[in-house]
Order: structure tokens, then C-alpha cells, then sequence
């Protein structure tokens, strides 16, 4: 069992930085790959980016590359999401989630989500 709490959305200008965290319950948060979700208005659900359980591997969407790092903190149970050189289209509401595999993360769905949070990026 995984429970996920995420922080750190707002409004920002296009261009500016955001840096969203979620909270994992837990001992247990090593034993899950990790990743971000976002869902924007009238559109299908998105892969961000995922993170391995050990840490070691990234996977990001084409769309972030280069702007979105995401990170993990296990001594303290925290999943991280830098983002830089913000867009417009990057508005959404971003999804903490934690699953088996961080290499399929994009097309299986994983087991664990958060509440999501949202994120508004001003032209």
C-alpha cells in the first residue's frame, strides 16, 4: 500500500520554474518505480516523466525533455518534479503516481495516485 500526497503547483509566467513534490508513505517507497502524470482540460491523461526504484534510470515524454528533471529523496520518502522554461501547454494538473516499472510506466497504468495538483502556466 502506497499512499501519495502532492505540493508545490501554482501560477507562473511562461518561462518561469516550478518545482512540485509528493509525499509517499512509509518504509515501503523503495520498492516502487515512481512517476508524474498530468491531465489538462478536455484532454487525455499524459505521461510526464518516471523514475526507477533504485533511481539509477530516467523516462521522459518528448514533450519535457530537456526542461522536466524528476528526482527521488528516499531517506525521506519524497518524489520531486523540476520544471523549467514553463509553457502554456504545459497547464495541467499533475499526478504523483508509484507502480512497478518505470520503463512501462507510459503505457501501463500504475498501481498508485495521488490527488494531483494544479499547475497554470500564464502566456
Amino acid at each position: 500500500q502506497v499512499q501519495l500526497v502532492e505540493s508545490g503547483g501554482g501560477l507562473v509566467q511562461a518561462g518561469g520554474s516550478l518545482r512540485l513534490s509528493c509525499a509517499a508513505s512509509g518504509r515501503t517507497f523503495s520498492n516502487y518505480a515512481m512517476g508524474w502524470f498530468r491531465q489538462a482540460p478536455g484532454k487525455e491523461r499524459e505521461f510526464v516523466a518516471a523514475l526507477s526504484r533504485t533511481g539509477g534510470v530516467t523516462y521522459y515524454a518528448d514533450s519535457v525533455k530537456g526542461r522536466f528533471t524528476i528526482s527521488r529523496d528516499s531517506a525521506k520518502n519524497s518524489l520531486y518534479l523540476q520544471m523549467n522554461s514553463l509553457k502554456p501547454e504545459d497547464t495541467a494538473v499533475y499526478y504523483c503516481t508509484a507502480g512497478r516499472l518505470a520503463r512501462t510506466m507510459g503505457t501501463i497504468p500504475p498501481e498508485y495516485w495521488g490527488q494531483g495538483t494544479q499547475v497554470t502556466v500564464s502566456s
